[in-house]
């Protein structure tokens, strides 16, 4: 498993993932994706949005980032999106309370002090006031990770979402929020999709966007951020029939993430014993990252929670009729939401890997590879010429040209041709082509496969039929 800092200096050296503003110090929890990094995203979201609504049941929406305040207080958000919050008195370092009393509880387990930390699991599992995560950090004197201290503040609650204003005047009146996730927006068009795509209940609706949380503490690169992409689903249902509906998407979601690479030591279920206010039934699918365990996915059983609260808020019917059995009912919701960047990272985790190499020189060395299945890669070929002159520079670009119309490709002349594989190796690259002398004679090249790092000779005229074979999954 590759570690957490060698991760981050090659995302950054490579142009994968960069700090944002980082010329002015950086700004915590908050990232910028490169040139790799954003064909990387673009990749990600277009296998996701193929896979979810290119059928019959699901259709697409964009909704705004910006909504009406009262879509927050119905949905709970306004009263109930918050963290418990603590401050170490020394170090003056800010925490969740929930999440420094289980990395406490996880350090014990790796001390082999299993009794204990089930001890304090048990009470954590049954805290829901502020006074009672601050009465087992006191309890069992959890210390503060910087400073080592135990002197703590009282816990108290920290509502999540960013507040801004709309218009000339920055009073209550024209407060708004910036969405804290995106299924609301799907939500609140409902009754919008199904009369417009003439749809019946089970169907789903899908979407991709930005949401922003106020994070206490940030962590883990990009795992939790303060501005992140969601993969969001949600997938109307007959009362009754929701449990049905949630085994079929935890199913379905699970096994799309083996059809991306995934292995499965690396993927697992948690079932949540603690459930959010709106869920009769929860479970995560983690990924293994190098820091250990860790949400990628969330498959969330919301009953009919969100749309009965917008139908008392707004007013508005948000009923179904089955005209079939001349029923009307609020539908219950299966959510499947999942994260673009924390995806990424983890396909960025999984793909990392080192061997050895041949050098030109016939010894071996060792190589870093990114060994991404090609629908992900950023640059799915690169073109060199092998030397700088006798006309293979010329033959090389119009290659890369030709490529690029069908292909993101990259074209290097720069540095011995071992360095140029390297580096290709390094961000993922499946295949590099080559214009050599034998080129010049015979209208051939060599094509390289990443993975294998085995040549073979093809006609420049069969090179985006090869490439279209080896490319389209």
């Amino acid at each position: 498993m590759v570690k957490l800092e060698t991760l981050i200096s090659l995302a950054k050296r490579r142009g994968f993932i960069f700090q944002s503003s980082e010329i002015y110090g950086g700004l915590n929890g908050c990232w910028d994706f490169g040139p790799l990094g954003v064909e990387l995203l673009r990749n990600l979201k277009e296998i996701w949005w193929k896979s979810m609504t290119y059928r019959e049941d699901i259709e697409g929406i964009d909704a705004s980032i910006l909504m009406h305040p009262k879509v927050w207080e119905a949905s709970g958000h306004v009263a109930q999106f918050t963290d418990p919050m603590i401050d170490n008195k020394i170090s003056k370092a800010r925490y969740r309370a929930d999440n420094l009393i289980e990395e406490y509880i996880e350090r014990l387990r790796n001390k082999n002090k299993t009794e204990l930390a089930n001890e304090i699991e048990a009470k954590l599992s049954s805290a829901s006031k502020p006074s009672d995560y601050y009465d087992i950090i006191v309890e069992y004197k959890i210390p503060d990770p910087v400073s080592g201290t135990t002197e703590w503040t009282e816990v108290r609650y920290f509502n999540l979402m960013f507040k801004t204003f709309i218009g000339a005047v920055e009073d209550a009146s024209s407060v708004v929020y910036l969405r804290p996730e995106t299924a609301q927006g799907i939500y609140v068009n409902f009754k919008n999709v199904l009369e417009t795509a003439r749809q019946k209940i089970p169907f789903g609706i899908a979407q991709i966007g930005k949401a922003f949380r106020n994070e206490i503490n940030t962590k883990n690169f990009l795992f939790r951020t303060r501005e992140f992409e969601q993969m969001e689903m949600q997938y109307f249902v007959k009362p009754g029939t929701e449990n049905e509906w949630f085994d079929y998407w935890m199913n379905e979601r699970y096994e799309w993430y083996l059809s991306l690479g995934f292995k499965k030591e690396t993927l697992r279920f948690k079932v949540h014993e603690k459930l959010a206010h709106y869920a009769n039934r929860a479970v995560d699918i983690e990924y293994l990252f190098p820091f250990g365990w860790g949400e990628i996915e969330g498959i969330h059983s919301r009953t009919d929670y969100d749309l009965r609260n917008h139908q008392e808020y707004s007013g508005k019917k948000l009923e179904y009729f089955d005209p079939t059995t001349n029923e009307r009912y609020i539908p219950y919701v299966v959510e499947t939401s999942g994260g673009v960047t924390r995806t990424a990272m983890a396909l960025l985790c999984n793909a990392y890997d080192e061997d050895m190499a041949p050098t030109e020189k016939g010894d071996l060395e060792k190589r870093t590879v990114l060994r991404f299945d090609p629908r992900f890669a950023p640059i799915k070929v690169a073109v060199f010429p092998l030397v700088n002159k006798d006309g293979m520079p010329e033959l090389a670009l119009k290659i890369y040209k030709d490529v690029q119309k069908h292909f993101k490709a990259m074209y290097d002349d720069s540095g011995a041709i071992g360095r140029r594989y390297r580096r290709q190796d390094e961000i993922g690259t499946p295949f590099c082509i080559t214009v050599d002398g034998q080129s010049l004679a015979d209208n051939t090249v060599t094509i390289r496969d990443r993975d294998t790092m085995k040549q073979i000779r093809i006609n420049v005229d069969n090179i985006i039929t090869y490439l279209k074979d080896n490319l389209i999954i």
